[in-house]
Formats: C-alpha cells, structure tokens, sequence
C-alpha cells in the first residue's frame, strides 16, 4: 500500500483527524468532516477457498478487489451503469445488477474489523478492499446515509439503494463469523445505482444530495435483521 493511502487509513483507524478538504453542503449541515473517496477497488471474479461452518468450501467469488485508485496515485476510473468498468461479480443476487452496482464501505470502521480478526487470530488486510468495496470512503456512515440519497463524485453521480446483506464469502475471505459481526455490529456499508456513468478517482470529494429521506442506511439494516433501535439511527 502507497504511504498517502495508507496515512490516511491510519488516521481513521487511529481517531486521528483527517487532512482539511473542501466541505460539500450535506456535511456542513451535519457539521461533520466533510466526506470523500480514498480508493476505488475491482477485480475479477476468482477463486475463494476456506472452511465455513467446518467444511472445505471451494467458490468463485468477486470479494477480492485490489485498488485501482489510491491517494497515492489517483488515476480515474471509469463507471458504467453496472459499475465499475471492469470490475467482476459471482453472485448477482448479492452484488451486481444496475442496483447493486457499486458497494461503498467506511474507512471508520477498519478499526474494529482490525479489532475483531486479532480476537480471531487472523490477520486483517487493513488496505482498501480489505471487505470487498469498490469505494472506501471517509466520512460518511451507514446512519449519515439515506435509500434514495444521490452521491456525486468527479463525473459521476450514484443513487443509494440498499444496505449490504453479507453471506458465506465474507468468512472465507476474514474469519468464520465475519458476516455475523458486520450484521451485529451495523456496519454493513451500502449498495448504489449507477445514475450518471463518467470517471472518478481517489480523494475527491463526495457532495450528498437528499432523496426522499424514509429511512436511513442504519436504519434498513436494523429493520431487515430486526434488531433493536438505536436512537440515532432511527430518522
């Protein structure tokens, strides 16, 4: 990993404050860093092998995603209405497909997913794609982010659709209970649409723009898994 991106993944797992940046109106509302994209990852679809639940499982998964984009050397990327040009899908009941084009994840949370692989003895990647984002981003979490918001950044536009649902690939790429964790921990990070193809790269910022506004990112999550409330989350 390049030692801006890394810094920068750091100082989100550290608590450190991050580097100033222009600020996009969404996030002066809310008065908080303002958000924007530290990498955009995508690879092929290979294979994944492992054990879940003690047996050997042997799978073709698109979880693995190098980074293509860093702080580092942010080279534009090219989306289309299905995503990141190039990137591959195994599984298009769980990513792909124009709703589920693009999967964003918060750096905010490496340190506890660095946390939970050290309390499993495993190690964790710690680099960008380390949870099979396309879009590591900062500043934006599952409770800022709305179904329906729009997220411009560089040339192009995306409309949030829907919180991740983890499956068996996330233990085989982590730990055996990974995707139970991201359940509990509310920390699934979000699917989006593709609204304007165009090129995008690494720290630019991410200007936020409100759709309809029924139920935030942590708020679905909560209802699909049926956990209890949690007073910020609930809008």
């Amino acid at each position: 990993m390049n030692t801006s991106h890394q810094t920068a993944i750091a100082q989100a797992i550290a608590g450190a404050p991050a580097p100033a940046h222009p600020e996009p109106d969404e996030a002066a509302a809310r008065g908080a860093r303002p958000p924007r994209l530290l990498a955009i990852c995508a690879g092929p679809a290979a294979r994944l092998r492992g054990k879940v639940a003690g047996q050997a499982v042997d799978v073709l998964s698109g979880i693995v995603k190098p980074a293509r984009s860093t702080l580092e050397d942010p080279v534009e990327v090219d989306f289309g209405r299905l995503g990141v040009v190039g990137d591959e899908q195994a599984d298009l009941s769980v990513h792909g497909g124009q709703d589920k084009a693009v999967y964003v994840y918060p750096v905010e949370h490496y340190v506890a997913w660095a946390q939970r692989a050290a309390r499993a003895d495993v190690p964790f990647p710690g680099g960008a794609g380390s949870l099979g984002e396309n879009l590591l981003v900062e500043g934006l979490l599952e409770s800022d982010v709305w179904t329906g918001d729009r997220l411009e950044i560089g040339g192009i536009v995306l409309a949030v659709t829907t919180p991740r649902r983890p499956c068996y690939k996330l233990d085989l790429l982590l730990y055996e209970g990974a995707g139970r964790d991201m359940v509990l921990a509310r920390q699934p990070g979000w699917y989006c649409a593709v609204v304007r193809p165009g090129k995008a790269a690494a720290g630019q910022p991410i200007l936020q723009r409100a759709g309809s506004r029924a139920y935030t990112i942590g708020e679905t999550h909560r209802r699909q898994y049926r956990l209890p409330p949690v007073a910020k989350e609930v809008e």
